[in-house]
C-alpha cells in the first residue's frame, strides 16, 4: 500500500510542478477559462496548442487567466503555470476512467491502462469530495476533485 501512495503522490508532483513556463511572446489564442490545450516542452521553451477538450492529447484546461503567477488560486492542488503575455493557471484535463502517466515533455499524457505505473482517474467531481482511497487532486477554481488510483489495482 505504501508504494501506491508514493506513486500517486509522484503523479501529483508531476501534474503540479511539471510546467512553470515563462515565454515573453504574445498570448496564445484560446486562453480563456475552460479552454483545453496541449502543452509541451520544445527547444525554445514551451508550446501551447488549444484543442477540443475531447482530443486525446489535450492535457490541460485553462482554469484562470491572471497577470502574474502569484494570482493563481491557492488552497488546493498547485496549478501548472504557463506565462506569455498573460499567465495561465492550468489544471489537468483528466477524463474519468482514463489512464495517465507522467511525461517529461508534456507533464501527463493519456496512456493505455495496462501501461506500467499508469494512474487511473477513478472519478471526477465538480466539488470537493473525499476519495475512497484518499488519493486525490482538488482544485479550488474551478472546483474539481480528481480521485486517482493505480491502474494496476483496478484489475
Amino acid at each position: 500500500m505504501r508504494k501506491i501512495g508514493w506513486g500517486i503522490g509522484a503523479v501529483a508532483v508531476v501534474v503540479a510542478g511539471a510546467f512553470a513556463f515563462t515565454l515573453l511572446t504574445d498570448a496564445p489564442k484560446g486562453t480563456e477559462p475552460g479552454v483545453c490545450a496541449h502543452i509541451e516542452k520544445v527547444e525554445q521553451g514551451a508550446k501551447y496548442r488549444p484543442l477540443d477538450c475531447g482530443a486525446a492529447d489535450a492535457n490541460v484546461r485553462v482554469a484562470k487567466v491572471v497577470d502574474e503567477a502569484s494570482q493563481c488560486p491557492k488552497g488546493g492542488a498547485p496549478y501548472t503555470i504557463f506565462t506569455r503575455a498573460d499567465t495561465l493557471c492550468l489544471i489537468p484535463n483528466f477524463v474519468q476512467g482514463a489512464c495517465y502517466q507522467g511525461d517529461r515533455e508534456s507533464g501527463m499524457k493519456k496512456v493505455d491502462c495496462t501501461t506500467a505505473e499508469a494512474i487511473k482517474v477513478a472519478s471526477v467531481a465538480r466539488e470537493p469530495v473525499e476519495c475512497a482511497n484518499g488519493q486525490k487532486l482538488t482544485y479550488v477554481e474551478p472546483v474539481v476533485t480528481f480521485c486517482l488510483v493505480r491502474a494496476s489495482d483496478m484489475g
